[in-house]
């Protein structure tokens, strides 16, 4: 009767763990950008802009842009330009090109971050690669555009900003489809 109840017990303190576990689960992504909020890291831009903006031509900002792989990425990528400057409320955009120098398809997403990520809120991606996965053949090599507005409710403060992405090779996970080019 003992071993019963006891067994009872453990049962239901191991099915409140894995509901708690379950829980934890959801919760980890708001309590990663309430975090990164709070400590002003990871500068996540905002993500898709829908408003529209005059623009103020008295004021400019210094766009930069930077590209890197990951350790296991093999592509060429890279922005057509290091930098341009910008008007608060006017629409910009930024030409990045991938190449797949291998003899196999692949699948790749890119990941961007905003410096300083105070500025992050302030910078809205109306379009933009790293939006969707993109995949290339062998040797393929594609222009990717990222258009954007600097918000004219950033701080007057922010003179630069930059743009960074990082290029994850996702193969494994999400295999892409050769394509037969031949006749």
């Amino acid at each position: 009767m003992a071993d019963s109840i006891s067994m009872k017990k453990l049962v239901t303190r191991l099915l409140l763990v894995v509901v708690a576990m379950f829980v934890f689960g959801f919760a980890l992504v708001p309590i990663y950008d309430v975090m990164c909020q709070a400590f002003g890291i990871n500068g996540k831009t905002a993500g898709q802009y829908e408003g529209s903006q005059t623009v103020d031509t008295s004021r400019q900002v210094r766009v930069q842009f930077l590209s890197t792989n990951s350790a296991d990425m093999s592509w060429d990528f890279y922005p057509k330009s290091d930098e341009l400057t910008a008007n608060p409320g006017a629409v910009n955009e930024m030409i990045f090109i991938a190449h797949n120098p291998t003899d196999r398809p692949m699948s790749a997403q890119a990941v961007p971050s905003i410096a300083p990520s105070s500025a992050a809120a302030y910078f809205h991606k109306t379009e933009c690669f790293c939006f969707t996965q993109q995949v290339l053949q062998p040797g393929q090599r594609i222009e990717m555009p990222v258009r954007f507005i600097v918000d004219r409710d950033m701080p007057k403060d922010v003179k630069h900003l930059t743009l960074s992405y990082t290029l994850f090779d996702i193969t494994a996970r999400h295999p892409p489809v050769a394509v037969n080019t031949g006749g």
